[in-house]
């Protein structure tokens, strides 16, 4: 397999779905009541929040203090410089994650305030939010103590092919979630499509497939690391290649179950 550069210094601007609105309108969320009980639950879980700037090149981590009125109160990066560099951007996207249900919202500006006698970060209320959960199969987060390979092969802009290889963060009836590195990520843009992708399922067998790349974004870990998730669909997958896999998340999902009650 041939080695992907990863240099750290040339990015390319993160694609956003709340920057979409013609491909995600129908999960935008408008009314007051709607975008405050999403900023609610951010705030009284303290969940974490990827604040992206230059086009999603920077980033912080921050969470949700409290809402004030038509305000918000965010909590201060860890690096005294990007908090001094976000509040010169002028437009913000933020997102995090609520009960496995991406949510994500822009802001216009950021302005210095104090929290609780404490600087912090305040802004306007969003007049939109988008909350993305669209789900026609249960997803099964693939096991650490037993990865699923995946490996396919590309062509590059010359027509050479590379092989490609990552890792599976999730599987469904309808597809399989990629981990990326910011460097392949850039390989696979949307409605790109993976021929003859190769899937080694645990005590199922070699599952092989077509894909399409159908949406990705940044996930960011409470240690600060960073990768890309890229979203595949199944294309045309036979019915016993949806047997296998079935069968596969089935039998994981009862011995997670077990485990869970002690049975195992």
């Amino acid at each position: 397999m041939e080695e992907i550069e990863t240099d750290q210094d040339v990015q390319t601007p993160l694609q956003f779905e709340i920057e979409q609105p013609e491909e995600y309108a129908q999960y935008l969320l408008h009314a007051k009541a709607e975008v405050l009980a999403i900023l609610r639950s951010l705030n009284q879980r303290r969940a974490l929040i990827s604040a992206y700037f230059d086009e999603g090149r920077t980033f912080l981590l921050t969470s949700l203090l409290a809402i004030d009125g038509d305000n918000l109160i965010l909590e201060l990066g860890r690096d005294d410089e990007v908090n001094r560099q976000v509040l010169a951007a002028d437009h913000i996207v933020l997102t995090a994650t609520v009960d496995k249900v991406k949510v994500q919202f822009t802001l216009p500006r950021l302005v210095a305030t104090r929290y609780g006698g404490r600087p912090a970060f305040g802004a306007v209320l969003p007049d939109k939010v988008l909350r993305l959960q669209r789900r026609e199969y249960f997803r099964l987060s693939t096991p650490v103590a037993r990865p699923v390979k995946f490996s396919s092969s590309i062509k590059r802009p010359d027509r050479s092919v590379m092989t490609i290889e990552a890792s599976l963060l999730d599987i469904s009836g309808g597809g399989v979630g990629l981990m990326a590195t910011p460097a392949l990520a850039a390989l696979l843009p949307r409605g790109c499509v993976l021929a003859d992708c190769k899937m080694a399922l645990p005590d199922e067998g070699l599952l092989v497939a077509n894909l399409c790349v159908r949406n990705k974004y940044e996930v960011t870990t409470r240690t600060g690391s960073r990768y890309v998730r890229i979203g595949c669909e199944f294309i045309a997958l036979p019915g016993a290649r949806m047997s296998m896999v079935q069968r596969y998340i089935t039998r994981v999902e009862r011995e997670r179950k077990a485990r869970l009650s002690g049975m195992a």
